[in-house]
This record gives structure tokens, C-alpha cells and sequence, in this order.
């Protein structure tokens, strides 16, 4: 029983739910809307469509994986293909039954999006040069989910920012079996950086808030860019290459996970700067314990 559940908690990378919480959290304080009643259900609906994702994730690199990474999983025979399709397809359901629940029509407009951009990523995206925009297409259209389709404007900064953010965390997550590509590691820097300021700079609730949100931001900088250099170009690269190759697969492991844990903080500094210091504290008090849950369970 105890063997099964860990299969489980790995197939959807349990620990990386507590980065996705402060998606809609950033989504909902710069749309107005405070998360209360139902719409409390809208972070739950964020982690189900997560977990949805990689749980089909795994299925649909079942074949890769058995020669890359055959721990996991699926490849490993600890869950069959099958069942790891089932609960990509539950999950996807319950995340828009949560989101329904939350808002009805309004957040269903940018759950079900959002729902088929996930699909859309693993199953067709992911091999392909267009994956990091999908990643990051998915990310976006959750902080609008905080928000609602009838107040996406609002939020459209927010999501912007945790887009952005994604798309050089996963370009440079490519590297994380062979190594990384200088291209990828200039990207994902370049991205931290252009996030930083995204997040730091703009219309403030007050003057508080700026700092705080300034303060968040820099943390973010400072935690997420670290691991980035540490990936950059290190060698030169062989015939056929983009110029130069990055770091090591290790290197970029850690640099992944430092974006994956950098979610928090910018999602913080987002509640933050744009009206709620006690949201942006309860989204920071995730950070601690998602880095020490995922010393146990990969999040990547």
C-alpha cells in the first residue's frame, strides 16, 4: 500500500502542487477578487490540472523515459500506462469540476483553455521547439484562472510574469537528462531577468506594498538566476551545436528545480505589490516546505 501511494506521488511530482497554489492567489489579488467561499476552490482546481499534467506527462513519454529516465513510474512497471492515462483524464475532470464549483461559467471560460493546453503541451508540444511557449501558455492562462474571464485584463501583468518565468525554466529543463545548450541557458537568464523587472516595477498598491513586492522579487532573482549561471555555457561545443554547451545535466537539474521553487516568491511578490501582503505571505509559507518535501520526491 505504502509502495503504491509513492508511485503515485510521483507520477504527479506531489511536492511542486505547493508552486502552483500562488498561480491563481496572484490572479485573484490583482483582479480584486479575493479567493473566499467557493472561489477558495480555485487553487484545488490549479493542482488538479497540474497533477493532471504529469500524470500525462509520463504516459505520453512512456517510451523516452524507459531508456532516460526508467526509475519513473510507468517505465519502471510500478504504474501501468494505462492507469496513468486514467488519472491524467480524472484529474483533468476534477479540475474543471473545482473550477465550476468555484465560479460557474466564468472561470470554466479560462479553465477548459487551460485544460486543453495541458493536453495539448504533452501530448503534441513538448517534443517539438514550440514546447517552452506551451509551458509557458499554461502557466499564463492560470493566474487568469484567479482572476475570471470576465476579469482577465486585470491580471494580465501577473500572468505575464509567471508566463515568462516558465518559458526559461523549460527551455532549459531540455538539458536535464544530457546536459544544457548555451541558447537555452542565455534564455532562461534573460527570462529571469525580464520577470524581475516585470514584477518589481509597475502600478504598486501603495508604498508598502511596492517594497514588499520589490523585496519578494529580488529573492526571486537572486534564488532562480544563481542556478541559471551556475548552467551557463561552460565549453565549447562540437560540430552541429548552437555554439556552446552549458552545464552539466546536474547543473541543470538544479537550476530546473530553482525555477520550479522561484514560482513561489514571484507569485509573492505579485500579491505583494499589487494589494495583499497577508496573500503574498501565506503564498511565501509554501516555499519552506516544498523545498524540503521535494529533498524526498523529485519535482521534475
Amino acid at each position: 500500500m505504502r509502495v503504491a501511494l509513492r508511485a503515485w506521488l510521483d507520477l504527479v511530482r506531489a511536492p511542486a502542487a505547493l508552486t502552483v497554489l500562488g498561480d491563481t492567489v496572484a490572479g485573484a489579488v490583482a483582479a480584486g477578487r479575493p479567493l473566499r467561499g467557493r472561489r477558495l476552490a480555485l487553487p484545488l482546481a490549479s493542482v488538479a490540472l497540474y497533477w493532471s499534467g504529469m500524470a500525462l506527462n509520463d504516459w505520453a513519454d512512456r517510451a523516452v523515459d524507459a531508456r532516460e529516465r526508467p526509475e519513473r513510474p510507468v517505465p519502471s512497471g510500478r504504474i501501468a500506462p494505462g492507469a496513468a492515462l486514467a488519472a491524467a483524464a480524472g484529474l483533468g475532470a476534477a479540475g474543471l469540476g473545482l473550477a465550476a464549483l468555484a465560479g460557474g461559467a466564468d472561470t470554466l471560460r479560462i479553465a477548459v483553455p487551460l485544460t486543453a493546453a495541458v493536453w495539448a503541451y504533452d501530448t503534441v508540444l513538448k517534443p517539438t521547439p514550440a514546447a517552452p511557449l506551451g509551458m509557458a501558455a499554461c502557466r499564463g492562462l492560470d493566474v487568469l484562472l484567479g482572476a475570471g474571464a470576465g476579469h482577465w485584463r486585470a491580471a494580465r501583468v501577473p500572468a505575464l510574469a509567471l508566463a515568462t518565468h516558465t518559458l526559461g525554466v523549460t527551455a532549459l529543463s531540455r538539458g536535464e537528462v544530457h546536459g544544457g545548450r548555451s541558447a537555452d541557458a542565455r534564455l532562461a537568464v534573460a527570462t529571469t531577468l525580464a520577470t524581475t523587472l516585470l514584477t518589481g516595477t509597475g502600478r504598486a498598491a501603495s508604498a508598502r506594498h511596492r517594497t514588499a513586492g520589490a523585496l519578494c522579487a529580488l529573492g526571486y532573482a537572486a534564488a532562480t538566476g544563481t542556478a541559471q549561471l551556475a548552467a551557463a555555457p561552460a565549453r565549447p561545443a562540437g560540430p552541429g551545436a548552437d555554439g556552446a554547451v552549458g552545464g552539466t545535466a546536474a547543473a541543470v537539474r538544479t537550476a530546473t528545480v530553482a525555477g520550479i521553487h522561484g514560482m513561489v516568491p514571484l507569485q509573492a511578490a505579485l500579491a505583494a505589490r499589487l494589494g495583499s501582503l497577508p496573500a503574498a505571505a501565506l503564498v511565501l509559507g509554501a516555499l519552506p516546505l516544498a523545498r524540503r518535501l521535494s529533498a524526498r520526491r523529485s519535482p521534475t
